[in-house]
């Protein structure tokens, strides 16, 4: 086993690394006037849902995007994103709990930047690894789904502290689960006090124009800074 300050060089290095390669990717998204959310959430909280639903209204305001899928195994959810006719990338980890800069360079190779207005990066389903890789996005956007309890925000910090928008998914369910909706949004306030909060529903359909119109509003804002 490598002597605890073996292990903090190795993970000091593998940031420093990553923040290079950041770099060089928002550069890029910059050069081409691309705006990039890192959606961030715990497997199964419906970002690729989300997505689904967001996405179409985006198509219909004649917002070009698209999505790079991360994954531990499988491209099931590509296979979602596909039948919305957009492009997109998938990229297997093979075991990797998140996705890293150097991932997202490798999958900017096949994807047409100049002809896109945002990207989504999906993240791989959990809120510890992914928050301390940075992408090159312009912010981190955290999913926490009613189902997951009021005391998520608490327990893993560094997603809501780190992310711009929270997007509290599957509120359809508040009416037959003991979910506080109230203690959601003040224990992730109590993180990150700017932290912007959007409810939807993919089930109704609640909430998902009010997402979708905050996403236009940010590749306008992008495409004329």
């Amino acid at each position: 086993m490598y002597p605890e300050h073996k292990k903090i060089s190795i993970q000091r290095n593998a940031l420093e690394s990553n923040e290079i390669i950041a770099k060089s990717n928002k550069s890029k998204f910059e050069l081409n006037k691309i705006f990039v959310v890192n959606l961030l959430s715990s497997p199964g909280s419906g970002k690729t849902s989300i997505l689904e639903h967001i996405i179409p209204i985006l198509k219909n305001k004649n917002i070009k995007a698209c999505v790079i899928e991360g994954d531990v195994e499988t491209d099931l959810d590509k296979k979602r994103i596909d039948a919305l006719n957009v492009p997109s990338y998938q990229i297997i980890t093979k075991g990797t709990c998140h996705l890293d800069a150097k991932m997202i360079d490798k999958s900017l190779l096949n994807i047409d930047l100049n002809n896109l207005d945002i990207l989504f990066i999906e993240n791989v389903g959990n809120l510890v690894c992914p928050t301390s890789f940075n992408l090159g996005e312009d912010f981190k956007a955290v999913v926490l789904s009613i189902t997951e309890g009021d005391d998520k925000p608490l327990k893993y910090p560094a997603a809501f502290y780190k992310s711009e928008i929270m997007i509290i998914n599957k509120i359809d369910l508040l009416k037959v689960l003991d979910s506080n909706i109230e203690k959601i949004k003040e224990n992730a306030l109590s993180i990150n006090n700017k932290l912007k909060i959007f409810e939807v529903s993919c089930k109704t359909n609640e909430g998902v124009d009010g997402l979708a119109d905050y996403f236009i509003k940010q590749v306008f804002i992008k495409r004329h800074r």
